[in-house]
């Protein structure tokens, strides 16, 4: 799945045709572009378990989730004489890239793990397991991303529509390494 640029430039609002404005009266879709270009939409913050701090582990199930906070609605009014728009966006998923060539699509934020699950288990709804070390990769390190998708809708002057393409992304450095034991 390719994840577009974060942040947009030309904003397409797709909804009911534009009604006939009234001369010099900026229709619902005009006003709809300015509350969109409203929105502070919140960055996603990467975490792991093991911890993006710690060395994952080649076989050892990786824990991916963003921090809550980015899961939730966010609206924006944009008012000019005689309409009135609301956009209003919603984060639909997360995709992840690994940095290994792998990427994981989640349907929201993610667990957090925490001490009530095994150590070795995998994540119940967003997770990875790598399968080579970064051990020869630049840095030593994979560059892992979060991408949150947006799903922008507006409403106003009896009208609505949608924004397709409103991405946020985070990124960190992730060093894998490859633990060898000997049977004896």
């Amino acid at each position: 799945m390719e994840v577009p640029e974060a942040g947009f430039t030309e904003i397409d609002c797709y909804g009911a045709e534009p009604k006939e404005s009234d001369a010099g009266r900026l229709s619902a879709g005009e006003v709809a572009r300015l509350a969109v270009e409203e929105l502070r939409l919140p960055s996603p913050v990467v975490r792991l378990s093991p911890s993006v701090d710690a060395v994952q582990v080649v076989r050892v199930p990786t824990w991916l989730w963003v921090e809550g906070g980015v899961w939730r609605p966010v609206s924006e009014t944009a008012e000019v004489p005689g309409v009135s728009v609301t956009a209003t966006a919603r984060p639909v998923r997360v995709v992840w890239s690994l940095g290994d060539g792998g990427e994981v699509v989640c349907g929201g934020p993610g667990t957090p793990w925490d001490g009530s699950f095994p150590a070795d288990a995998a994540s119940p709804d967003c997770g990875y397991t790598y399968v080579r070390s970064s051990v020869g990769e630049p840095g030593g390190t994979f560059t892992v991303s979060a991408a949150v998708v947006w799903d922008v809708t507006w409403e106003g002057d009896g009208q609505s529509g949608r924004v397709p393409g409103l991405v946020t992304v985070d990124e960190v450095a992730v060093t894998v390494d490859e633990i060898q034991a000997l049977v004896r």
